[in-house]
């Protein structure tokens, strides 16, 4: 890609975008930097563009602006039917975004995770067990550090461990991972979105630039991550919790085990008992690590060595401690239905449970089977409470809380020894917090500071 001289602009400040911007302009690009949010808001971003030469415009997006460019690259959080780049786009600009620009830069062989739930997890377990098996390995992407940073410090000799969310892989063409992870595609994000088949759609194009000498990861046991294989051209590799399946990983008994391919011997990989993770999801997680792993060439023994030695993500069922007998969870990455319905399986009773934030056109009466079945109570928080609460009523009972700190405050009054306090919220964060980490981070103060 030949970004000397030219005319690129960066849409959205993100770290994504903040990456890019300084990227491009050491490539030698003429770059232009937009962001919808106040100079103000962005005080501390605006001094290092502006000392790089790099154009600023903040408080909206100018159509001429948008115009005038040879690049459009999208940070993911922008969606791409706003007014400007659907003018920019008929008006023949190329869009992409951050994974799209750096995959041309990028050294190294990629393992690219994307599912609607656990790819934090999977990712950086897949990493871990790389890394303790002593290969050459980065780990970032949406998980928390851009790849066009990883660009960097990347060699041939590299494995380059991504999670890609949806939101990145809408503009992927070239993009093209070695090994592909398709953990599972439940409804998400619908908002940004419109149609679970667009999201579906989005998380599809992972494989867009596969070819039959790559490997592409699924789900056995989730249909609509099934129909990626109807979009690739990759060799094709399984997962199940349940069954032995043709080649990938899958539990058989009470060990797992991982077939090299279709007519081979399944090769014992550990116990399921080895898995450090709480919760039945984690397993499929697990399952899909071994399977990235193993394609990788990592020797089985040291698959289980690394797979028993990672220590769960933050944020991700998290044990937080235990006050008065009552244990508290932060699983703030719950931030759709799917996962909290995971979250909820992983305690059998006693769940005092901290829902809300900013609703992503969910539906919340999945929850009912489980809220009957192990809910104490609910602790509403944030601007979707009013919605949860309509499709709770009647079903578990409700406290409205409004604060993720009142919720605490009210759930510890009432939680008995042997309980358990569980922010699973089902929404995304940024009406009351900037991000879920923020979230999650007061949830741990907060029970924290009770403890000391």
């Amino acid at each position: 890609m030949e970004l000397k001289n030219k005319r690129v602009l960066v849409v959205g400040l993100g770290k994504s975008g903040l990456a890019a911007a300084h990227f491009l302009k050491e490539q030698g690009a003429l770059v232009t930097v937009s962001d919808s949010q106040s100079a103000s808001a962005l005080s501390a971003e605006l001094p290092a563009l502006l000392e790089a030469g790099i154009a600023v415009e903040t408080g909206g997006h100018g159509v001429l602006t948008f115009r005038r460019q040879d690049l459009l690259v999208v940070s993911p959080g922008v969606p791409l039917n706003t007014e400007e780049i659907a003018y920019a786009m008929a008006a023949g600009v190329p869009v992409i975004g951050e994974v799209e620009l750096a995959s041309y830069f990028l050294k190294g062989q990629i393992i690219a995770v994307t599912g609607s739930n656990g790819k934090t997890t999977t990712t950086s377990l897949i990493g871990h067990i790389l890394k303790t098996a002593g290969l050459p390995t980065l780990v970032g992407g949406n998980i928390g550090t851009p790849v066009l940073n990883l660009r960097r410090v990347s060699t041939h000799k590299h494995w380059v461990v991504l999670e890609v969310s949806s939101f990145q892989l809408e503009t992927v063409t070239h993009f093209h991972p070695k090994i592909a992870v398709v953990l599972n595609i439940t409804p998400d994000h619908l908002d940004r979105h419109g149609t679970f088949e667009a999201y579906a759609a989005a998380k599809y194009r992972i494989t867009i630039a596969q070819d039959p000498s790559d490997c592409l990861v699924l789900n056995a046991e989730d249909v609509p991550t099934q129909l990626t294989a109807s979009h690739t051209k990759a060799g094709i590799y399984w997962f199940s919790p349940s069954r032995p399946i043709k080649q990938g990983a899958f539990v058989h008994g009470d060990g797992i085990y991982f077939k090299q391919k279709e007519g081979h011997r399944p090769e014992p990989i550990m116990p399921i008992s080895e898995i450090p993770l709480k919760g039945a999801h984690n397993i499929e997680n697990v399952l899909a690590a071994i399977t990235a792993a193993r394609l990788a060439g990592v020797p089985k023994e040291q698959v289980r060595a690394g797979v028993a030695s990672f220590k769960a993500v933050e944020h991700r069922l998290e044990f937080v401690r235990k006050v008065n007998g009552v244990d508290y969870y932060n699983d703030s990455k719950a931030t759709n239905v799917d996962a909290t319905v995971k979250a909820l399986e992983s305690f059998p009773k006693g769940i005092h449970l901290i829902l809300g934030g900013k609703d992503k056109d969910s539906d919340y009466r999945t929850l009912v089977p489980l809220l009957k079945d192990r809910a104490v109570a609910v602790y509403t928080i944030g601007s979707a409470a009013e919605k949860i609460e309509s499709h709770l009523n009647k079903v578990v009972n409700i406290v409205s809380a409004g604060t993720l700190e009142n919720a605490l405050v009210q759930a510890k009054e009432v939680a008995q020894p042997g309980e358990v306090v569980l922010l699973a919220p089902a929404c995304a964060s940024f009406d009351q917090f900037q991000s879920y980490e923020h979230r999650g981070r007061v949830f741990k103060e907060t029970v924290n500071g009770w403890a000391e």
